[in-house]
């Protein structure tokens, strides 16, 4: 379910389960890091562009497969594929085509830049399901919206790619049928000959120090919504609504 080419010195990471928005298992998440920590060291390729086939970018955690698993070790399969693109060695892009929801919203703050079409959109629905964010957005968020990043988590926001764009969770938006290539040649940009990008990556990224309390911070959350019962009963609100 994923899918990795290297296109003009590019690796181009897609996740390849349109007919469940690319909702990610656990398998897929160890997957992606993978994959990431693959082509990010810089060896085989000049950059990483993380997209989604179909109408969506992910759905984010595949709560169907979820309920019954351990969150804790849900919530750190999340924050492994933080880590390993804040360890590239190359910049990491985030192409956006659609709708980003939950985990793989919050993936994508850790980016070195993120894209997206007229048609993305981010959604981040924890707080009203009874799950605690993760990915280590406790921190990232609040370093790319500031102090807007409470409302967006308490109110379970859903923006629109313009609205995205406004707040800084978005970079730049391109036409769908150009968002690949943009990522790809905006790769190309900041890896010339002669760049001293991999010395910039690790003094303007988020601290990975930083990043790795934020992980045990939210892991902390994790168990409280699990113990406290209200993850489970909100997860399975989730999967009978939607078998209606």
């Amino acid at each position: 379910m994923i899918d990795v080419t290297v296109r003009d010195e590019v690796a181009v990471i897609t996740l390849q389960r349109p007919g469940k928005l690319n909702a990610l298992t656990a398998g897929m998440r160890r997957q992606l890091a993978a994959a990431v920590r693959e082509h990010g060291d810089g060896k085989a390729a000049r950059g990483v562009v993380v997209t989604g086939a179909g109408r969506a970018f992910s759905a984010g955690e595949d709560i169907d497969q979820a309920v019954g698993l351990s969150l804790i070790d849900e919530v750190e399969l999340f924050h492994d594929l933080t880590r390993a693109v804040l360890e590239a060695r190359v910049p990491v892009v985030a192409a956006v085509n659609g709708l980003a929801v939950g985990g793989a919203a919050e993936w994508t703050l850790c980016f070195d830049a993120r894209l997206g079409t007229p048609s993305a959109e981010f959604f981040l629905p924890e707080n009203h399901i009874g799950l605690s964010i993760s990915n280590g957005a406790s921190h990232l968020l609040r370093r790319l919206v500031g102090g807007r990043a409470l409302g967006l988590v308490l109110g379970s926001a859903r923006l629109s790619a313009t609205e995205a764009h406004s707040l800084g969770l978005l970079d730049e938006v391109v036409e769908a049928d150009t968002l690949v290539d943009t990522a790809i040649g905006l790769v190309h940009r900041w890896t010339l000959p002669g760049t001293a990008t991999e010395v910039h990556l690790r003094l303007l990224r988020p601290s990975l120090e930083e990043v790795e309390r934020a992980f045990a911070a939210e892991t902390r959350a994790a168990r409280q919504v699990e113990d406290s019962g209200i993850a489970r009963a909100g997860m399975e609100r989730f999967v009978n609504r939607r078998r209606r």
